[in-house]
């Protein structure tokens, strides 16, 4: 295995460095403290930085302004722009809209590329992915209730939808309803657009995370359709494949997601080292760096993050050779171990910071709040054990005869 990183994308990602510390880091006490539209201002303005500075949605296709990035490369983009909750979107690959962009270029037809896809990719529009349900389990998609019914040319959509990321200000949905309920039950859903603008979409709320329902794309909606009609030409794949994109979807985008995860994990850690050195305990000017049991968390930690890169790694590495597929052990593995390790270094990170760490003072509580579901969301840390534990025995199974 080689993880050697190209000379192009060593500048590349020496770029994004200084531009997360001088331009987009800044931005974290509006968004913290500070006016909605005031943070957006500043946000498009970064954004048109980064699309002069030739980097914008960089993991996006080529024949649509993207890079062409290695699934490896991605990967460390992920995690440069990780830094700041508010990378992913200056830069223009924020989710669900990575995701989206997936499906549609994948999936999508010439005339629904023209229409959704284009315009997603150059930030004119935002979506959002409507999946889960409150009332089925989310670690089992094949248990939606939601259904899109055939009325001659068009499905007729209804169903109950939460957690619909980014729904408040989306331009379309990409929703995941059962099209045929005698199918085989992977094959029973299909993933359908529905513009937000269409008769019967209706935008609930913005569910409250922790005590904050947030706003525009930082937000999780609750979605009921009620008897939403859209053109049959607006499924996307074949008819009862919605599990199957679902996964393909899934497999790369936990590449993403656990890169940004290990970007968080490593400014945390940089926040903890710094201040335990600053922090003064006594009147010897002793700091909190001083403990042993600082030292210990601070090895301990350095430790867990390096291992957890290197998984990343080299689960993107067998995609980009073998295909999401062939690294399916390496996907569930990283997931539950990537989100754990940064769960650990923010939350050790707020306990060197003392009562400061619970403020809003620093990024920390931020995390703290909204990165918990890392360990729920695409699929629940025991799902994956289970999953992966499961496959890991068979292996092992003596053959019977």
């Amino acid at each position: 295995m080689d993880f050697q990183v190209s000379e192009e994308m060593s500048v590349r990602l020496a770029m994004i460095d200084e531009f997360m510390v001088k331009e987009v880091v800044p931005l974290e006490a509006e968004m913290l403290h500070g006016d909605p539209e005031t943070l957006d201002a500043g946000v498009a303005a970064a954004q048109e930085k980064v699309k002069q500075m030739g980097l914008w949605a960089p993991n996006h296709p080529v024949e649509y302004g993207g890079l062409g990035l290695s699934m490896v490369d991605h990967g460390l983009f992920a995690e440069a722009v990780g830094r700041s909750p508010l990378g992913m979107v200056v830069f223009g690959t924020q989710a669900p809209d990575a995701g989206n962009i997936e499906i549609l270029h994948k999936y999508g037809t010439p005339e629904q590329k023209e229409r959704w896809l284009r315009p997603l990719i150059e930030g004119e529009i935002r979506s959002c992915f409507s999946m889960t349900e409150p009332e089925t389990a989310g670690s089992n998609p094949v248990l939606l209730a939601a259904t899109a019914e055939v009325d001659g040319d068009d499905y007729i959509i209804n169903g109950q939808k939460w957690f619909t990321s980014s729904a408040d200000g989306a331009a379309f949905a990409i929703v995941m309803a059962v099209t045929d309920p005698d199918a085989p039950p992977h094959q029973r859903a299909s993933m359908i657009i529905v513009p937000t603008d269409t008769p019967g979409f209706n935008l609930v709320r913005n569910v409250s995370v922790m005590g904050h329902a947030g706003s525009g794309h930082a937000s999780h909606g609750e979605v009921i359709y009620q008897s939403c009609r859209v053109p049959r030409t607006n499924l996307l794949g074949p008819e009862g494949s919605g599990f199957a994109i679902a996964q393909d979807r899934l497999g790369p985008g936990r590449i993403h997601h656990c890169m940004r995860w290990l970007g968080i994990a490593a400014r945390a850690f940089e926040m903890m080292c710094a201040r335990a050195n600053e922090r003064v305990i006594d009147e010897d000017g002793n700091t909190l760096a001083d403990r042993q049991v600082i030292q210990h968390w601070g090895a301990e930690l350095d430790a867990e993050i390096r291992g957890a890169r290197l998984q990343v790694l080299h689960a993107a590495w067998r995609i980009d050779r073998e295909g999401a597929k062939a690294a399916r052990d390496e996907i569930s593995a990283i997931k539950f171990v990537v989100a754990n390790t940064m769960l650990e270094a923010v939350d050790r990170a707020i306990q060197v910071h003392g009562a400061l760490g619970v403020t809003d003072d620093t990024i920390l509580a931020y995390w703290y709040r909204h990165e918990r579901g890392a360990r729920i969301y695409d699929g629940a840390d025991e799902v994956h054990k289970t999953s992966l534990g499961r496959r890991l025995l068979r292996r092992y199974k003596p053959d019977v005869g």
